[in-house]
């Protein structure tokens, strides 16, 4: 990271709004970030991720006439890749914010694998190919530093007996020895040209195997957990609840929304919206009729503060209701079966 001065070369624009936003209480930078579309943020949190050490001159620079105890203070990137994650989770919300800061972070966070630069640019379906005769173990590693997305596509385009045992892996991966790694490295220096960078040592989770999972389609989830719950049955328990979250549900069109409705108690309702933004729970609203959304509305304004664990509790009862009535056929998510999430 660079240390950003005034005296350096004169500020860009994104500089500025990133100073400006660090110096904002978190709450309240969250609600301007969240008038921003995805473009801007993704710019705006690269550069607050990237800018480095803020000295005093540069905030004075940014923010013209600004306080005289500002102007000597400065703005550490001691946990600032973290402080950045908070700022966006309160603005998009957790699901946004994580695929949002694994596309500007990584870097910051992270080094990348020796040949990551180049693979980005193959077609996933020719990374799938490529590997399809190496070790779970090398393919798991491998499929954590490109894109839930991408990883998906090259997940499926392996043989089908590969995709448990390297799904077991992303989830369980955790640190990596040093002598997998120089294994991994030899695998992709016979198979693609160049080289640059670096293994991280800790790498996989059950966020990043729920995410590969949720972008392989229904099948994939159908034909691996089962598997996964064979061979370790907490993993696949875990695996469940990270893959179908609460704001999972935005994806539901209105019917659908609507058909979820009619199997969730009305008490339960209210304390599950009171914890979304109000822009959020309009959702929900649209799959009512006005007489009984307004309704809805008049309870939840009228229920007063409600602790977290209460609203978690509820979020959770909810999506047990979507999950019975998926797996019943009543409900879908997306387009079809194979775009649920």
């Amino acid at each position: 990271m660079t240390a950003v001065s005034a005296h350096s070369q004169p500020l860009a624009g994104t500089d500025k709004a990133a100073i400006m936003v660090m110096l904002l209480a978190e709450e309240d930078a969250s609600k301007i970030l969240g008038q921003l579309n995805p473009d801007e943020l993704r710019q705006l949190a690269g550069t607050m991720c990237a800018i480095g050490e803020v000295e005093p001159h540069a905030i004075s620079a940014a923010i013209a006439g600004f306080s005289a105890s500002t102007e000597q203070s400065g703005i550490s990137d001691v946990g600032r890749v973290d402080s950045v994650r908070r700022l966006m989770t309160g603005a998009v919300g957790e699901v946004k914010s994580e695929n949002l800061m694994r596309q500007v972070a990584r870097e910051t966070e992270e080094p990348s694998l020796p040949a990551i630069s180049l693979l980005r640019w193959l077609d996933p379906k020719v990374i799938g190919e490529m590997l399809a005769d190496e070790h779970p173990q090398a393919i798991a590693v491998l499929l954590l530093q490109l894109d839930a997305e991408v990883a998906a596509t090259a997940l499926a385009a392996l043989p089908a007996d590969l995709h448990t045992p390297v799904l077991h892996r992303i989830a369980r991966l955790g640190p990596v020895s040093q002598q997998a790694i120089e294994i991994l490295e030899q695998t992709v220096v016979a198979k693609i040209e160049s080289l640059h960078g670096s293994v991280p040592l800790t790498m996989g989770g059950i966020r990043q195997a729920a995410d590969i999972i949720n972008k392989s389609g229904r099948s994939v989830e159908k034909a691996v957990l089962p598997k996964l719950g064979k061979i370790d049955k907490n993993l696949a328990k875990e695996l469940e609840n990270e893959m179908f979250k609460f704001e999972h549900l935005f994806a539901l069109d209105t019917k659908m929304t609507g058909v979820l409705l009619r199997d969730v108690e009305n008490d339960t309702l209210i304390v599950a919206l009171k914890g979304l933004e109000p822009d959020q729970r309009e959702q929900f609203f649209a799959a009512m009729s006005s007489r009984a959304a307004d309704g809805l509305r008049d309870e939840i304004e009228n229920r007063g503060r409600v602790k977290k664990a209460d609203v978690e509790a509820a979020q959770k009862a909810v999506v047990a209701t979507a999950k019975r009535l998926i797996a019943q056929g009543d409900l879908i998510m997306g387009e079809g079966d194979e775009d649920y999430v």
